[in-house]
């Protein structure tokens, strides 16, 4: 019985059956005969997520629009389905073909998220790939890998061939294009990974070697002439030229961004301290109003949606944005709604968030980040109190009752203060909006955990212990409790204590994810399936401490495992504004280096 046929035979026993179907509107069937090179983007959580990422989308359609390549998609697959997989003796297959991942030449992994490295070994352990690449031969595929965690890859670096620092859609068509000429030419893999190195963009692990001192990690090592010193990353200069999916995969199944997606730009110039994608996704670089308009018409003309998300790092920094959206609604029509992933309170205007709402008054998300003006000038949130009064209360007159408002717990230089600030912050504006509006709407306060993160200027910085991080979340619930009309929610600790493990991790890490992987850890990112014990048993099994990598304070002069590669904003800018933040000083709205 062919792997198809068996696979229909598994759907009926499966939870959402759709997860695999593969046949969704706007899908690309090619044939694999008729293709000089065959790979598969691998998403490392459930479809529904994955779906959701516009970098998929338009990876598969810079791929699928050359006549000689092909790509196709596979996602983690969920419990049941990976249980009857095991049971049966089934591989991990594509979507599109259902044929098995091991049967391509590239299989590419896209990172979004530190806890998402078990679902990558476990994929590929389903696939009955060999998890370590020195393991791998001619029979496998090359197994690739970007997105933002490809900017310290390190705990992965055992099992990837190729890591894609940056940009996308150019980037991995040159990386096929390459591999079409390699094989005509009859490169071995080895040979294939040296002529990879050369071009700009890519890491190869193997050709790179950490060194130790004591157990303490010393610096990278270069291997082969072939391979930079420092990796750059991938840069597409100009998004009005670039592929963009204006008939992306209609999905059968619910989705978590069940929507159109247009990218207004790509890269931030706020300059906000913790923030790793206002590094990696500079410079800013802005697609016309022209473009984005013929952008939107073919892609509600090839998906039927009639909601339209404009999305970027801060979409409402977008040049004369109520413009665009008057010019998009024209051109779409009125059944079309637009709207924003959030809202910044220093560029907050009625009239642009009644554009999107049409007079719908759900609620209105803002980030402030830290409750006291101290600490926002220290991670560079430039942002007054008056700003967010003014705000919430111009969005309170016009009729707004609901708000959501995104904190940090455990952020550099933190007290006790900043943390009843956001308390102080919240009673205030409460009492400020009874007063002047006799109004006292309904306030959803989230608090997240602090990681520090590579390329960051607070990438120095250690992440607060975890039972501190409980106590000051226990402390804010108090402050918060008295107020009747704020709802409390926080992130679970010990995941953010495990995401600052891998996000500042080397390559000792790997073994740990291997085990964990063999214990039974997938997809560490959902509550209902992440279990810190386990994971803590792991490292207490290869007498590792996590608290090694989590919690250390580096020193501007210390080698750190990621800077043999380069996110574009120099190491000295990072420590200049480390040094401002700890000096409690505001950049003039944003720090430079990498800017457009």
């Amino acid at each position: 019985m062919s792997l198809d046929k068996e696979l229909q035979a598994l759907l009926p026993r499966v939870q959402k059956p759709a997860r695999y179907l593969g046949n969704e509107w706007n899908v690309v069937i090619k044939d694999h005969a008729q293709a000089a090179v065959r790979a598969v983007l691998a998403f490392p959580d459930l479809y529904e997520v994955g779906m959701s990422n516009l970098g998929l989308q338009i990876l598969y359609a810079a791929v699928n629009s050359r006549p000689e390549m092909l790509l196709e998609r596979a996602f983690a697959p969920a419990a049941d389905m990976e249980a009857l997989l095991r049971e049966r003796g089934l591989p991990l297959f594509a979507l599109e073909s259902k044929k098995p991942l091991r049967d391509f030449d590239l299989l590419g992994f896209s990172l979004q998220y530190e806890l998402s490295y078990t679902n990558v070994l476990n994929m590929l352990d389903l696939a009955q790939i060999p998890l370590y690449a020195n393991a791998r031969d001619e029979r496998y595929p090359l197994v690739a890998a970007g997105g933002p965690c490809a900017f310290n890859p390190e705990p992965l670096a055992p099992f990837i061939d190729i890591f894609l620092l940056g940009d996308g859609e150019e980037a991995l068509p040159e990386l096929l294009a390459e591999l079409i000429a390699l094989r005509s030419r009859g490169a071995g893999r080895r040979g294939t990974l040296l002529a990879l190195a050369a071009l700009p963009g890519f890491y190869i692990p193997q050709f790179y070697r950490p060194l130790y001192r004591g157990g303490s990690f010393q610096g990278i090592e270069r291997l082969e002439s072939a391979a930079p010193p420092v990796v750059a990353k991938r840069t597409v200069p100009d998004l009005d030229g670039a592929v963009f999916p204006t008939a992306p995969i209609v999905p059968y199944l619910e989705v978590v961004h069940d929507r159109g997606v247009l990218e207004l730009f790509r890269g931030c110039s706020r300059g906000c301290r913790f923030c790793q994608a206002g590094v990696i996704y500079r410079p800013v670089r802005r697609r016309s109003p022209e473009t984005l308009q013929k952008l939107a018409c073919e892609t509600l003309q090839a998906t039927g949606y009639d909601e339209v998300s404009l999305a970027s790092l801060s979409s409402s920094d977008y040049p004369h944005i109520d413009a665009l959206i008057s010019d998009l609604s024209a051109a779409a029509g009125e059944r079309v709604r637009f709207s924003l992933p959030s809202l910044r309170l220093d560029s907050f205007s009625v009239g642009l968030a009644d554009r999107f709402h049409r007079g719908r008054r759900g609620s209105l998300t803002f980030a402030p980040e830290a409750g006291t003006e101290r600490l926002r000038r220290v991670i560079n949130k430039n942002i007054s109190r008056e700003d967010i009064f003014a705000a919430i209360g111009a969005a309170v007159a016009a009729g707004w009752q609901a708000f959501k408002l995104y904190f940090m717990i455990g952020l550099p230089t933190e007290t006790h203060d900043d943390i009843e600030g956001i308390a102080r912050l919240c009673r205030e504006l409460l009492d400020h909006l009874r007063r002047a509006y006799g109004k006292k709407p309904r306030l959803t306060v989230s608090a997240s955990v602090f990681v520090p993160k590579p390329h960051t200027p607070f990438q120095w910085e250690p992440q607060l212990p975890l039972g501190e991080v409980e106590r000051r979340q226990r402390l804010l619930a108090q402050a918060l409790k008295p107020l009747r009309v704020v709802d409390f929610n926080w992130h679970e600790a010990g995941a953010s204590f495990l995401e600052a493990v891998f996000a500042r991790g080397d390559r000792r890490l790997a073994q740990v994810l291997e085990l964990a992987q063999r214990r039974g850890c997938r997809f560490d990112g959902w509550s209902e399936f992440f279990s810190l014990e386990r994971w803590l048993s792991v490292f207490r099994e290869l007498e590792l401490d996590p608290a090694d990598w989590a919690y250390r304070r580096y020193t501007h002069e210390e080698p750190l495992p990621w800077d043999h590669l380069a996110a574009g904003v120099p190491k000295a800018v990072l420590v200049r504004e480390h040094r401002r933040a700890l000096a409690e000083e505001a950049a003039e709205n944003r720090f430079e280096g990498g800017q457009s």
